[in-house]
């Protein structure tokens, strides 16, 4: 490494590492980078985060004219914010405000996931009648790492935020297999389901090798993402093999597992235990008993009320400010995403609000696609796509109201659940957009590379579901199952978020291969910690009997603190390599 590179993100086509120095010669190229302040007009790709160094009248100006500064996707520019309309003695404030619009990004994603794309999901499973297991490791664990993959399909579409996406698959993956995992056998010492952990382990370990192989060729072809794809096709099918084996052992040995303690309970049995305990509805209790004498009208506000008022005065001052904070974003999902349940007797058809959905939600996907660009886009520069849609919606809306009743809900209400699958979806995927975005310009402003926060405050966030959720489980007496989906939930995301990812930034730039430049020693710390904890729950799990203890928990928390202190090291130019 001939110095300190500025280029902290991976590009597609021709590589160009930009140093340090006023010119920098790339030896593959030849082609001299210019990193100085750009002429008026020129667009030069030169390192962002080069602004702090410059004057601060020049920064603005460094920011609209700098390529590199510019985000394809997103609703707001957020360094032009921070450098053109705000003086510079206010950036605390700025920057302030801004971590705070990101945790409220976070909560959307979270609240999103869980309350609208999940159950959405479930059902369309449902509907397609697929098994426990089947549905486990596709659909729900689609809906379980939402967060993860959208913000993975958001960074590797720029190749200057691509570094974000490595960061935060691998940081998550470091921080699922030992904080979580760990935590798991702190809060309930249990004993392990030897297969499935075996299973697990082996295909995230070869998940991972692919990564770190692609990272040192340096690139990814369509054959190497398409492979990616097709383990993860692999593994589903090896899961649905090993099911059918159990049970096939099962029914030869004719011995069935008798009532016992939650962590002797068989995969099938813990599938039903979280079918049963994720479907079911604490609104019951204060449901009316007779919706015949609602109105259009009384249903439209009930279903659009997301506060439980006889509920409110039950909970802690705690859960009133988070609910607070939360009603906007609840409300505006209720508003444009449909959830169809199919364990309701009503199968949650309210014929006022999905009547006003099906006009809204459709509105909502021209609006947020692309940014709104194809919602603009006027049609033989008479009507634009928006107003075409509102039209068609309310027609087929009008059409839907006076042929159905409040009662009963329609043959076709199935279809509800495949839209609100795409809204909510679009929804994570704006959301997940503006995550980017922020963090990258973070980035700029401190000078730190995309791969650390990646790791760090993109991983933390997108995991924070599942760390709630693992410990809840656990402390609910079902630490193997908590366990196992530290392990199971974290390959879809790598291999499909890298996988999918590269697949459609080849498709979309129309190359052959996508180019990585690894963000220079960081990448490899934190490729080499991944592999690290895994090879070292693969040797010492088995060599515990697979009784997993609250020592064992200790050192996995240690790990990855001592991990992150490494990183941040690596980060600062504390550990580095030396130049030959």
């Amino acid at each position: 490494m001939a110095g300190r590179w500025l280029s902290g993100h991976w590009t597609l086509g021709v590589s160009l590492m930009v140093e340090t120095a006023p010119s920098a010669r790339d030896s593959s190229t030849g082609v001299h980078v210019n990193t100085q302040f750009p002429a008026p007009g020129v667009t030069p790709m030169a390192d962002c985060r080069a602004v702090c160094g410059l004057n601060v009248s020049d920064r603005c100006n460094f920011i609209r004219t700098n390529a590199d500064c510019h985000s394809e996707g997103g609703y707001l520019d957020y360094l032009e914010g921070i450098f053109c309309h705000f003086p510079p003695n206010l950036l605390p404030l700025v920057i302030t405000l801004y971590v705070f619009w990101l945790l409220y990004l976070f909560l959307i994603l979270g609240v999103t996931a869980a309350k609208f794309f999940c159950p959405n999901l479930s059902a369309i499973s449902t509907l397609l009648k697929l098994s426990h297991n089947v549905a486990g490791v596709t659909f729900l664990a689609f809906g379980n790492g939402a967060p993860d993959i959208f913000s993975a399909l958001v960074a590797f579409s720029d190749p200057r935020t691509a570094g974000l996406a490595i960061g935060a698959l691998f940081g998550a993956g470091v921080l699922v297999t030992t904080v979580v995992a760990g935590g798991i056998t702190i809060l309930r010492p249990f004993m392990a389901a030897s297969r499935p952990f075996l299973r697990d382990i082996a295909f995230y370990m070869l998940a991972v090798f692919l990564t770190f192989t692609a990272l040192y060729l340096g690139r990814v072809t369509l054959v190497w993402a398409l492979g990616y794809l097709g383990l993860y096709l692999f593994y589903v099918a090896t899961v649905i093999l090993c099911t059918w084996i159990y049970q096939w052992q099962q029914r030869q040995s004719l011995v069935y597992s008798m009532p016992g303690t939650p962590e002797m309970l068989s995969d099938s049995e813990e599938d039903r235990v979280s079918s049963n305990a994720n479907s079911y509805d604490y609104g019951d209790e204060y449901r009316p008993l007779f919706y015949g004498q609602e109105t259009s009208a009384q249903i439209l506000a009930r279903a659009l009320n997301p506060l439980d008022y006889r509920r409110w005065k039950d909970q802690p001052v705690s859960w009133r400010l988070l609910k607070v904070v939360k009603l906007p974003v609840e409300f505006l999902l209720l508003l444009t995403v449909p959830v169809v349940d199919p364990d309701r007797e009503d199968r949650n058809w309210k014929r006022p609000l999905n009547c006003l959905q099906l006009v809204i939600s459709p509105l909502f996907l021209v609006l947020t696609l692309q940014s709104g660009a194809y919602g603009v886009y006027e049609i033989g520069g008479l009507l634009p796509v928006w107003a075409v849609v509102v039209i068609a919606g309310t027609a087929l809306a009008s059409v839907t109201f006076f042929a159905t009743s409040n009662r009963e809900p329609p043959k076709l209400h199935w279809l509800f659940a495949f839209l609100g699958f795409l809204t909510s979806a679009l929804w994570i995927n704006t959301a997940a957009t503006e995550v980017v975005n922020i963090l990258r310009s973070l980035g700029v402003v401190f000078r730190l590379s995309n791969t650390v926060l990646g790791l760090t405050l993109l991983a933390w966030g997108n995991s924070i579901g599942d760390v709630f959720s693992d410990f809840t489980l656990a402390r609910q007496g079902y630490p193997r199952m908590a366990f196992s989906a530290c392990f199971g939930g974290i390959i879809f995301n790598i291999l499909v978020g890298v996988g999918l990812g590269c697949l459609l930034q080849i498709i979309r730039s129309h190359v052959s291969e996508v180019k990585l430049e690894p963000d220079g020693l960081l990448v490899w710390v934190l490729a080499g910690a991944l592999g690290l904890s895994l090879v070292l729950s693969l040797v010492s799990v088995p060599l515990q009997c697979f009784r997993l203890s609250t020592a064992y928990g200790l050192c996995l928390l240690l790990f990855y603190f001592s991990f992150l202190l490494v990183a941040l090291l690596t980060e600062f130019g504390v550990i580095r390599l030396k130049s030959v």
